[in-house]
């Protein structure tokens, strides 16, 4: 269902797209996205996981380096009695392993920054509910998987650490109760992502 959601959002791109022919320099390439994220948190929460959908623009800076700039929505589950939803805004650079833009396949290193808001609500009573605002960075690896010289999926995986304030829930008595802590504090998640990328135009 998903990657019909994606096939779906590409078309207009291609539709509209301008002529493009792909040069022997790949600075300057412009493409448009969306893909899907799971989270797994490593914060002592064992049963708080997620999945959502984002939006992603890249534009290539040289054959090696290119960046991502994103926007995801990100649910899932705290615990049994609440839910967690994520707000992520930010940017990415990759460094490509291999400076062949038209192989198969193309691994690459990624690291990044984003702002990021965390809110979490108590299932029982909606209007028990807390939420945080902070910032993060994220580094790991992946690869495109280049279906064409336009499109591509793309696999990545990433630990991203939230930096700031953090908040979390715990079940007393079967109620809800949460908790934030001022401060810096740090917690980390795993995030695995797939993608699909369409080149829509060549801006240098």
């Amino acid at each position: 269902m998903r990657k019909a959601i994606f096939i779906i959002l590409l078309l207009p791109f291609a539709g509209y797209s301008q002529p493009l022919e792909i040069k022997n320099t790949q600075g300057g390439l412009f493409s448009l996205g969306v893909r899907t994220t799971v989270s797994a948190f490593d914060g002592g929460n064992s049963g708080s996981e997620g999945m959502g959908v984002g939006g992603q623009f890249l534009i290539q800076l040289s054959d090696r380096i290119n960046t991502s700039w994103y926007l995801d929505y990100i649910t899932g589950t705290e615990n049994a009695l609440t839910s967690r939803k994520d707000y992520h805004i930010g940017w990415s650079v990759m460094y490509y392993l291999t400076k062949k833009s038209n192989s198969l396949f193309r691994p690459f290193l990624v690291a990044g920054h984003c702002f990021d808001k965390t809110v979490l609500t108590d299932n029982t009573n909606l209007s028990n509910n807390i939420s945080r605002g902070s910032s993060a960075v994220q580094m790991g690896g992946g690869f495109h998987l280049n279906l064409s010289e336009r499109m591509d999926l793309t696999f990545a995986t990433q630990y991203m650490m939230h930096l700031g304030t953090n908040v979390h829930s715990d079940i007393v008595n079967n109620a809800v109760i949460f908790e934030k802590h001022k401060g810096a504090g740090v917690e980390g998640h795993v995030l695995f992502q797939i993608g699909i990328n369409y080149k829509i135009a060549d801006l240098w």
